[in-house]
């Protein structure tokens, strides 16, 4: 007779197999049993291998997986399981007696995540235990359990698998939308003899290529008024009036890709390349034509809005939105599409709120400055109007130059306001003179902050550190980021007591979605302060520890893996987790928008599909990654 484990003989005691066994009934009951150890990543069962029984796990975490392929090494995790669970349930039916109609069996794996011990129980010892009811009960609940979160996640893959064969999104690419074969002449070619090729054509531009057939130019309507009617010239090639180096997209290039574009480079018209070959021409309206994005002519409303239509803006907006996130669009391409929109936004209500000081006899800026946004803004994933989060910078003035900027602040933060950006309740905007002044100021700022680490201080510090320059002037902005720089380098204790209260607030580990589902260990995350939170202050932390100080997420993660601060793989994975977490949090605080409830970072898994709960928590061990590295580097141990 063996003696019983002292470290597990109260767990396999009160488990509901052997629970209501009496002592004596336990004691031959377990020694019929094998008490088993793997180490890290050991098989625990094989595919092929004859089931004979169950395994309860007593420590350690093991992965139910197939494999996908013909290649080894390509599995398909499909459920986690932790102590306390048992694995087999599949092979009940056997156990039952239940013939099995399959002349081949694709059996899962099992392999430990961790080191595992394990307890082998023998279909010998369920058939002993089967005749009491509660362990016919546990039984039916656990395999009822594993079936309803099967068919949910399989009948959420058959979903996915139409949507991807058959989403217009996903599968329209430029090559769909453009006019092909483009206008196409050299430059050496007549201005007239070019514009009458354009007429012909009907076409509102034409390219200009070299001998070797490779785009040197773009000429649009706009050119041939500009450079051609006004000057009255008859003497003009295409070479002279055309616009060289035009910006181009690949023929593979996603619609809303190219529609990214359009946006970001202030274009409406955009050459086609394959391999380096014209291919076709695309303009702003064609894409928006055939994709009936009307709603887009916001563009126009943007730039022409006025203090009486500044709010109509955010609702054309919305539309935008609305219509980007039905079309499946993926969240960063979404984000970036969104984000040139509200900063358009936000530029122009800087304008507007110069007019009036202008129309109110204040004059014009006195000095050269810069208007800077922080939080979501900053991090160019804002996709609702939130708080205002604000500062400016500006060359030294005199007490009427203060004056003049005080008044600019307090301006700004109207027009925000017309527009729909709530004031921040922390006061973080221009209007106050905590968040404006000259550069000498902003650098006392940062020097007392650094001086004075405390809890407060640094999490002003995250905010500010998200900064992105948004109107103004570049010199200034060149020389307030290089102030910015210099004042990191000297506050290695405020960094390191930043980087210390990050280790306070681990980013948490998810339990399993069916655990979360139906064990209730944890029903709902913060996804802004648990996940997102952490992997800002992170990155923001790492990239300024190598001198990094500016730039959205994904600028950071792209310059952290080109000063070979993490690799390529670690940056996608960053990005991953990145995406994952924001579509969480966007498509969550949509539908409750939608719903007319209030917007909360806070998560529930009930509200979650499956693959978005698996995705999360794959995000959520990447990020972690993340918080070890940077603490690694400030020489902290995770």
């Amino acid at each position: 007779m063996a003696p019983i484990n002292s470290a597990y003989e109260e767990m396999i005691q009160n488990h509901p197999m052997f629970s209501g066994a009496s002592a004596a009934e336990f004691r031959r009951l377990y020694d019929l049993c094998t008490l088993t150890h793997y180490k890290s990543n050991a098989k625990m069962l094989y595919a092929q291998a004859e089931r004979d029984g169950l395994l309860l796990l007593l420590q350690g975490v093991a992965e139910v997986c197939v494999q996908v392929g013909e290649t080894s090494g390509g599995e398909e995790v499909l459920e986690v399981l932790e102590s306390g669970e048992m694995i087999g349930f599949s092979s009940l039916a056997d156990f039952l007696g239940e013939p099995n109609m399959h002349e081949t069996t694709h059996t899962v794996e099992v392999k430990a995540v961790k080191p595992v011990v394990c307890l082998h129980i023998p279909f010998e010892v369920l058939e002993a235990r089967w005749v009491d009811d509660t362990v016919r009960a546990y039984m039916l609940r656990q395999v009822a359990v594993r079936l309803r979160e099967i068919y949910a996640s399989l009948a959420e893959q058959v979903k996915l698998a139409n949507q991807w064969g058959e989403s217009d999104a996903f599968i329209r690419r430029v090559q769909d939308l453009m006019n092909a074969p483009p206008v196409m002449c050299t430059e050496e070619t007549p201005v007239q003899e070019a514009a009458a090729d354009m007429v012909d054509a009907g076409a509102s531009s034409m390219l200009v290529i070299n001998e070797a057939g490779q785009i040197t130019g773009i000429i649009t309507e706009k050119d041939l008024v500009a450079r051609v009617v006004s000057t009255a010239s008859t003497a003009l090639t295409a070479g002279d009036v055309m616009t060289p180096e035009p910006h181009t997209v690949h023929r593979a290039t996603y619609y809303y890709e190219a529609l990214s574009t359009f946006l970001t480079k202030g274009v409406k018209h955009l050459p086609v390349t394959d391999d380096g070959a014209p291919a076709g021409m695309l303009t702003l309206s064609d894409l928006l034509r055939k994709k009936n994005r009307g709603t887009f002519d916001i563009l126009q409303e943007i730039e022409t809005a006025d203090t009486e239509s500044l709010p109509e803006v955010k609702h054309a907006i919305y539309g935008v939105l609305t219509k980007l996130i039905a079309d499946d669009i993926p969240t960063l391409h979404l984000l970036e599409v969104v984000t040139n929109l509200f900063d358009r936004l936000v530029r122009r209500a800087v304008t507007l709120a110069l007019d009036r000081l202008h129309d109110a006899g204040h004059g014009d800026p006195p000095a050269a400055f810069g208007f800077y946004v922080m939080g979501s803004g900053a991090r160019a994933e804002q996709f609702m109007l939130s708080d205002q989060d604000h500062f400016l910078v500006y060359e030294p003035v005199d007490e009427a130059g203060e004056a003049y900027f005080a008044e600019l602040g307090g301006a700004i933060v109207d027009m925000l306001e017309k527009a729909g950006y709530k004031r921040c309740d922390g006061d973080m905007m221009a209007s106050f003179p905590a968040w404006r002044g000259s550069l000498s100021r902003w650098e006392e700022r940062l020097r007392g902050w650094a001086l004075r680490a405390t809890n407060d201080n640094i999490l002003l510090a995250h905010n500010f550190l998200s900064f992105r320059f948004m109107y103004g002037d570049e010199a200034l902005h060149d020389q307030f980021v290089q102030t910015v720089e210099d004042q990191l380098e000297q506050a290695r204790i405020f960094l390191y007591r930043a980087a210390d209260l990050e280790k306070q607030t681990p980013v948490p580990t998810l339990d399993h979605p069916i655990r979360a589902l139906f064990r209730k260990k944890r029903e709902s995350i913060d996804i802004k302060k648990q996940a997102l939170f952490p992997l800002y202050h992170s990155l923001q932390l790492l990239s300024v520890r190598h001198n990094i100080v500016e730039g959205t997420p994904r600028e950071r993660i792209a310059a952290l893996q080109a000063a070979g601060v993490v690799t390529a793989d670690f940056a996608d994975e960053l990005l991953f987790a990145y995406e994952t977490a924001l579509w969480v949090r966007i498509s969550q605080s949509w539908s409750r928008y939608q719903r007319g409830e209030a917007t909360t970072s806070e998560v529930h898994f009930s509200e979650m599909k499956t693959r978005e709960k698996e995705e999360l928590m794959i995000a959520l061990k990447s990020i972690r990654s993340l918080q070890n590295e940077m603490l690694t580097a400030f020489g902290i141990s995770g």
